[in-house]
């Protein structure tokens, strides 16, 4: 079976960081890819002679259509393999390179492999390998960042109620330069809103992103596949950067921030342990005066401070902020209903009716949702509060009111037909309460697809208490039928002798 083809957003992704001078396996870990699907995409776009930034315009079909033509069978390749374990021992020889000992191998097989697949050859079969690995930090390479073990008490100055404040910890390779500031939680908004302000503080972005697998940043932490989570990897893209998730149980490739976070409990936190801090902004005032301190501190092993050497080594190599700051939104895969809406906090959004029954990312801010299909936004709406109603664009409903899917106004209303006069009676009273038929189009089809799970006769019964108390919504029906409403007689007025007790106060109370 073919492998199946990667996103287009990803492709495109794989082409932005292989330009920043990232390695394929960085990318790899970074867009939660294979390295060979990294690299096939790579040598694709090289043959098709597209680089980043990609041509303006260049939409992704054609992008598709460029990378993948029509494929050519190709004789076996019998080209001599070099052995690669001596080759191995000979690059740890000082002086000794690969490009030199491509061309003792050409010298020997002429016929053999080029110098850019000698070195891909060599790079995959070394990855089959176990080396242990040491950190060699870049100038403006990698930022580490994680949250503390220690939290910061913040006092509610209407209530007296303590609340833990969370402290946020990031650290630069090179300069060791660092940044702290306390945050509710650890939850998506806050770690993102960390990441911003903390780039803002350094007045640049670095290459890499190095998070210890916190939830909110990292779906899925795993050794070799890991999943980040796709607002966070959003947020990447924003910046230019790559997030590059420590791996589980390789504490090395933590240790700059583990040493962070402990430098400030050390320095910061246990300074601040007997003062009390009656909001956020107070506490995180206190943590940048020490801030300060700690990273203008001249120590021992460094022989200069961490500012220092950031305005020397980190900062130079760093890259430019973008013009505006990341806005945080989340990203949700919807699909879209037959009424060609889909739902996004208790509200209905809707999208060109051919995308009907099609599954949507919906990227959602706090002012508006946009909703995207194979990487192309498709609709963009206002958000709106969460009310159960639906906002409709006029040039996404279908001309002549045209249905999908085989559902029509007609079948929904012929087929409540056949199931009682009060299952039609309701149907018709929520088609002709919406604006647009299409928007009861769920309710009805739900309420039809009850009569399988109670039958028609109990269903129709429904319909009736429903249409007497004014309940012409899909879950009232549903609660109707599952607390038995249905098979209760109303209540009948009876005409016998007036109850006589000294607690009953009598129609002659109130006149």
């Amino acid at each position: 079976m073919p492998r199946e083809r990667l996103p287009m957003r990803k492709i495109r992704d794989v082409l932005r960081l292989h330009a920043g001078k990232l390695s394929r396996r960085r990318i790899a870990v970074s867009l939660d890819l294979g390295r060979t699907a990294v690299g096939d995409t790579i040598k694709r776009a090289s043959r098709a002679g597209l680089s980043w930034p990609l041509p303006m315009g260049l939409s992704d079909e054609d992008l598709e259509r460029r990378l993948f033509p029509p494929a050519v069978s190709n004789s076996r390749d019998r080209r001599p393999a070099p052995d690669w374990p001596v080759l191995h021992l000979e690059l740890k020889r000082s002086g000794v390179t690969l490009a030199l000992l491509w061309e003792e191998y050409r010298a020997v097989h002429p016929e053999g492999y080029g110098y850019s697949r000698f070195c891909d050859l060599y790079r995959a079969w070394k990855g089959k390998l176990n080396p242990t690995m040491r950190q060699a930090h870049v100038a403006g390479e990698k930022l580490f960042v994680d949250y503390a073990g220690t939290t910061a008490e913040v006092i509610d100055p209407l209530t007296g109620e303590i609340r833990q404040a969370q402290v946020f910890v990031a650290a630069l390779g090179a300069s060791s330069m660092s940044y702290a500031e306390a945050t509710w939680t650890q939850s998506l908004p806050d770690w993102i809103g960390a990441h911003t302000r903390a780039f803002a503080y350094f007045g640049g972005v670095p290459a890499q992103v190095v998070p210890d697998n916190l939830k909110s940043g990292v779906v899925r932490a795993c050794l070799y596949d890991p999943e980040i989570n796709r607002t966070y990897a959003d947020m990447a893209a924003h910046y230019g950067t790559a997030i590059v998730p420590a791996r589980p149980r390789k504490p090395r490739d933590k240790a700059k921030v583990e040493v962070a976070v402990q430098v400030v409990e050390r320095w910061i936190l246990a300074r601040l342990r007997n003062r009390r801090f009656f909001s956020l902004a107070e506490l995180n005032q206190a943590i940048a005066e020490l801030l300060e301190d700690l990273n203008s501190r001249v120590t021992r092993h460094l022989g200069a401070s961490r500012r220092q050497l950031f305005e020397q080594i980190d900062r130079p190599a760093l890259k430019p902020l973008p013009a505006v700051a990341f806005e945080y939104a989340e990203w949700k895969q919807r699909r879209a209903g037959l009424d060609y809406h889909v739902e996004v906090a208790k509200h209905y959004y809707s999208v060109p009716h051919a995308l009907a029954k099609q599954k949507l990312w919906a990227r959602i801010t706090d002012r508006s949702v946009e909703v995207f299909h194979k990487g192309k936004r498709v609709a963009l709406h206002m958000r709106a509060s969460g009310n159960r109603r639906h906002t409709t664009t006029p040039e996404h409903m279908p001309s002549s009111h045209r249905r999908h899917a085989g559902w029509t106004h007609e079948r929904i209303t012929n087929q409540a037909g056949a199931t009682g006069p009060n299952t039609a009676a309701l149907v018709g009273v929520i088609l002709k309460s919406r604006p647009h038929p299409e928007q009861g189009f769920r309710s009805c089809i739900g309420i039809l697809r009850l009569a399988k799970t109670h039958g028609a006769p109990r269903l129709e019964a429904a319909c009736e208490r429903a249409l007497e108390i004014g309940a012409t919504s899909y879950s009232s029906l549903n609660s109707i039928l599952k607390n038995n409403l249905d098979r209760r007689k109303p209540r009948q007025a009876t005409d016998g002798p007036a109850i006589d007790h000294p607690n009953i106060r009598g129609s002659r109370y109130f006149h």
